[in-house]
């Protein structure tokens, strides 16, 4: 597995990472025993970069990852870059949110995020949104804080702007800003990726398969109960017939070089930047396999040019997300 580095400390970590919230919550039942086998093909497959957040599966999902590590030892852990976040509170069942940025809620978050996930430091550790009432510079500094107490190896931010991460980076160097970028997710361009190169920021894409919708294989009306892409406006009605008229000439892309739709769309966003890291999710061991083989395809200026044409912002229907999941994002 090629590495790239996190933030200004140069860490290495793997092309791709896991993305674990599926594990856990919005994608239907959870299965751990399938997560936990999921997990140790992935690390076999050389991804050793996990992400993970206290809300999800409300505190399940890190719990998850530090069942496997435990299971692992000590060894195990030392091959791992875990990174989780705080500042979504939700009730259970409910899709709402509230975001608290407060440093009595981050100090408080971290150590319950510490004892679900049985690890003494957190490698990276995201404010998930952002609360505009509270000044990013108080945010900030009371995550520097627990760099300083050694809970903490280093910190980054979800979904801010290019201001806030300007902002941000001045009271303590950033790791990474994780967002949503894909092909039909394309916010980021050119304002984001250009202030992390510029900072020396990583770029954590998140949801870089369009929640599954960019592999084909994705049909609404078969989605579980609980799956919250039901509700998505991207996968509803005339939207959805829109965004598959899209996927139907990715489907061309891909068998005309014998890949996936899936490692077209994730060597088409390792291509983008050298400071971008997706972090694609998946249960299944299969799709793991065929998510890492992607990074063995170096895709030329052409073929990306092409891409993005196919998937120009105006091309793609609907919102990326219902309006209470917009919150906190900026």
């Amino acid at each position: 597995m090629q590495t790239r580095h996190l933030g200004s400390q140069q860490q290495p970590v793997s092309a791709l990472g896991l993305g674990c919230m599926g594990m856990s919550e919005f994608y239907g039942p959870a299965d751990d025993a399938a997560s936990l086998q999921t997990l140790a093909a992935a690390l076999d497959l050389g991804i050793n970069f996990f992400d993970s957040a206290d809300t999800y599966g409300l505190g399940h999902n890190e719990r998850l990852l530090g069942e496997f590590i435990r299971q692992g030892g000590p060894g195990r852990r030392r091959q791992m870059v875990l990174a989780t976040k705080f500042g979504i509170v939700r009730e259970v069942g409910k899709y709402e949110r509230r975001i608290d940025n407060s440093p009595d809620y981050i100090r408080q978050a971290c150590d319950a995020s510490l004892q679900r996930l049985g690890v003494e430091q957190i490698d990276l550790y995201y404010c998930h949104r952002r609360n505009p009432a509270v000044p990013v510079e108080e945010t900030v500094a009371a995550m520097a804080a627990l760099v300083a107490a050694g809970k903490v190896r280093q910190i980054g931010l979800s979904e801010v702007s290019p201001e806030t991460l300007r902002r941000a980076h001045a009271v303590h160097p950033i790791a990474a800003v994780q967002s949503e970028y894909s092909l039909w997710s394309r916010d980021p361009e050119p304002g984001m990726l250009a202030a992390c190169a510029e900072l020396g920021v990583s770029f954590v894409a998140y949801s870089p398969l369009g929640r599954a919708f960019l592999t084909g294989a994705v049909d609404s009306s078969q989605l579980a109960e609980g799956d919250f892409r039901k509700n998505n406006p991207r996968f509803v009605g005339q939207a959805e017939q829109i965004n598959r008229e899209l996927v139907a000439e990715l489907q061309g892309f891909a068998a005309a070089r014998h890949l996936t739709n899936a490692q077209v769309a994730l060597a088409w966003l390792l291509a983008k930047h050298p400071q971008v890291i997706p972090i694609p999710g998946t249960r299944r061991i299969a799709y793991l396999q065929q998510n890492a083989a992607a990074t063995d395809y170096v895709m030329s200026p052409a073929e990306v040019a092409e891409l993005d044409r196919i998937f120009a912002v105006e091309r793609v229907a609907g919102s990326r997300y219902p309006e209470a999941g917009m919150v906190g994002i900026e």
